[in-house]
């Protein structure tokens, strides 16, 4: 049941929205680094197109080609899926939103080890960031979800994240006169009838495969301007992909994962139990502890690392990689350890080289714009997630 508060924000809400909704309108600009075709969608523009070596497998070499973007969606579809991302009319309550968690200025990450739902107590894994996730063929840390709508279910419908219903949902943005004129606006066939739950899903879908970074100092070396990195950053390259460290054999340029899932024996923060990962949706025992290889662009803003936000900084991070096979399973525990995973004995300026190469990943030159104001009437982005007293 909605609290007497929340029932009176949303009818003073509503009717801002029934004033204004024909104010409100869906832009026909495609995102930064898209162009429209011919069927009217918006198509990536990348020089990783030119390449196809390796598109799917193997190391990765500078020149490498790119697994295929989720696409097909127009400049209104995705700027109505940014509206929706950043409105708290989504949760239950009204308190948070999608961009709650995924907060453009931390990588679209929220900063915490473990993310804060609607609840306010702690998730058991932290939000892992949005950058380039059209391309992906699992989502999830547990890799249980293979597009992007069916990821979405997750925290939209679970009790202690956005924690709303289907049919909640449904009202809530149809009961919004400028979200029935912006979803018209958004519809090829400008239909008369109630927004679905497809389309919802669909446009939420469109703006998150917008969410492109391949334009790094790492990007500009890779296409030829060598100078575009540090020597620093150049020898952390190295490391990376030299097969003593062998970090790119799983960090696979140029989205800098392999997609696949990875048991690599993380400790788990002080007093929480082994997450089995990937051993839960799948059954298999072989997989417990295991997580899918989460990409690195941007991976200086998505601070603390790993599923649970066990390393604060992101030498940590790298530094556990050289601790030795198995250093940080504690006894009793039966994990088998991805083959990629041994004892590389890296000295500490090849880590710190290693992390300066990383920094070189940054890129948010498409960030999209954080709208002024949502339909909905609400506060943009809804409650931020803080920190609380049992964060790991």
């Amino acid at each position: 049941m909605l609290t007497l508060a929340l029932q009176l924000v949303l009818l003073l809400t509503a009717k801002i929205a029934q004033i204004d909704a024909d104010a409100w309108s869906l832009s026909d600009t495609c995102p930064a680094g898209f162009a429209v075709t011919a069927e009217g969608t918006c198509e990536l523009q990348t020089l990783y197109a030119r390449y196809g070596s390796l598109r799917d497998s193997g190391v990765g070499g500078l020149k490498t080609g790119l697994p295929n973007l989720r696409t097909g969606f127009t400049a209104r579809e995705i700027d109505l899926g940014r509206l929706l991302f950043f409105d708290p009319a989504l949760s239950s309550d009204g308190s948070v939103s999608c961009a709650s968690c995924h907060v453009p200025e931390l990588g679209f990450s929220d900063g915490l080890a473990m993310s804060v739902g609607v609840s306010g107590k702690p998730l058991p894994r932290s939000a892992p960031s949005l950058w380039n996730t059209g391309f992906l063929r699992t989502l999830y840390w547990d890799g249980r979800a293979s597009s992007l709508e069916e990821q979405m279910l997750g925290p939209l419908y679970a009790a202690d994240e956005m924690g709303t219903t289907p049919e909640r949902l449904l009202e809530r943005l149809n009961g919004i006169p400028a979200y029935r004129k912006l979803f018209r606006d958004a519809r090829p066939d400008q239909a008369e009838r109630p927004i679905r739950l497809d389309e919802i899903y669909r446009a939420i879908t469109a703006f998150e495969a917008s969410l492109v970074s391949l334009n790094s100092r790492y990007d500009l070396y890779a296409h030829g301007i060598h100078e575009a990195l540090t020597q620093p950053e150049i020898e952390g390259m190295n490391v990376f992909r030299s097969f003593v460290a062998r970090c790119a054999e799983c960090h696979t340029p140029p989205l800098f994962t392999n997609q696949q899932i990875a048991v690599i024996g993380t400790p788990e923060p002080e007093g929480m139990p082994r997450d089995v990962g990937a051993a839960g949706p799948t059954g298999d025992e072989t997989q417990r502890g295991g997580f899918r290889v989460p990409s690195l662009r941007n991976i200086a803003k998505t601070a603390p690392y790993m599923h649970s936000g066990r390393y604060g900084t992101l030498r940590e991070a790298v530094a556990f990689y050289t601790g030795g096979r198995g250093h940080a399973v504690p006894p009793g525990e039966d994990l088998k350890l991805h083959w990629h995973i041994w004892e590389p004995q890296l000295t500490d300026e090849e880590i710190d080289r290693v992390v300066d190469f990383l920094g070189a990943l940054t890129d948010e030159q498409f960030m999209p714009q954080t709208p002024d104001a949502v339909p909905s009437g609400l506060p943009v982005g809804g409650r931020q997630p803080q920190p609380m007293e049992n964060q790991p």
